[in-house]
Order: C-alpha cells, then structure tokens, then sequence
C-alpha cells in the first residue's frame, strides 16, 4: 500500500467521489471483505460489493485474499493507498494553467502552480513505479510567524534572491545529460486546524 496515491483518470476521481466508495476506501486502510465492511459502514454486503466492485474496477482496491466461506468464496480486499489526491490531470480542459495569469502575488496564482505541481509529482510517480525505478525530489514545508506585513514582504524577496543566487549558481543549460528540474517556492497564510 502507498502512502499517497495519485489519480489521474477521470472515471477513477468520479468513482472515488461518492461518498459510500470514500468511505469504504478510508476503511479498507487495514483489508476487509464486504462482509466484515457491512457491519461497519451499515450497508447490505450486496450494497458494499457493488461499490468494492466499482473501487476495483479503477485500481483504487486491490485483492489481498479469497478463502471459502459455505457455499462462496469471501474475497478480502485492501485500498491501494492510505491517500489519495486527484490530479488537475483528471479535468485536463479547465485544469489550472499558471501561464493564463502570472500575477505571482496573486493567490489564485499560487493555486495554479500547487495544481501544476501535484499534475507534475503525480505523474512522475506513475512513471517512476511503472519502471520501477525511484523518484529524486526535495520538499520543504514550515511555519513562520511574522511581526508585520513589511517583515513578510522583506522575506519573500529576501527569500527570492537567495533562490535567484542559487539558481544562478547551478543552473548549467547546456550540461550533456542534464535534466531540468522546476522549483516552486510558496508563501501562504497558514490555515487552522479545525
């Protein structure tokens, strides 16, 4: 099972977006059959296996186990992932394009580019486990606290020219073998948890 699991395919999003299918997928985090998943979500096993089918069918379930049980075999079934995040790829005519408005303080902006990035990542991992090969990234995620929007304003290009300086740095386009990589820097309010 993966951590995250990205999808790209449409039918697959519209599939997963039910919310009975949502569910089964967050129970089926530790495998069950439509037995053991019936009692728990309070659906007939009839209900739940028309929905496992469907969950199946797209990728997003995978089979663990058949044993017999009487006069059918119980199939015991498991979510492919822990996560899952649909790709802007799966609503490829209106996905965000962040060359449409390159406003960069623009927060709509941002968006554009976080969905261009999960597009990207979500791909790279498709071709990446299809090859079976792994995947070189680098992330940073963390929280400051600002006194005043002047000290955030002085970060953000204080921040932008120490990338500017490294990428001047190591920035080589015509390296033989080379491979280009894209940098996404963001700044945003944190959000609360609720």
């Amino acid at each position: 099972m993966f951590e995250v699991a990205v999808i790209e395919d449409p039918a697959a999003a519209e599939v997963c977006l039910d919310p009975v299918r949502a569910r089964l997928l967050a129970e089926l985090a530790e495998p069950g059959s439509a037995t053991t998943l019936a009692a728990r979500v309070g659906l007939t096993r009839q209900k739940v296996n028309y929905h496992l089918r469907a969950l199946e069918a797209h990728g997003l379930v995978e089979l663990v186990q058949e044993r017999p049980r009487g006069n059918f075999t119980e199939r015991v079934l498991r979510a492919t992932a822990a996560s899952y995040v649909i790709s802007p790829a799966a609503l490829a005519p209106v996905q965000p394009d962040p060359a449409r408005a390159p406003d960069h303080l623009s927060a709509r902006w941002l968006l554009a580019v976080a969905a261009r990035l999960v597009r990207d990542v979500g791909a790279l991992i498709t071709g990446a486990t299809k090859a079976r090969k792994r995947l070189a990234t680098f992330a940073v995620d963390g929280e400051i606290r600002f006194a005043s929007a002047a000290d955030r304003a002085a970060f953000a290009e204080e921040l932008g020219g120490a990338v500017r300086s490294l990428v001047a740095k190591y920035h080589d386009e015509s390296a033989e073998g080379g491979r280009p990589h894209r940098i996404v820097i963001a700044l945003h309010p944190s959000v609360k948890e609720s």
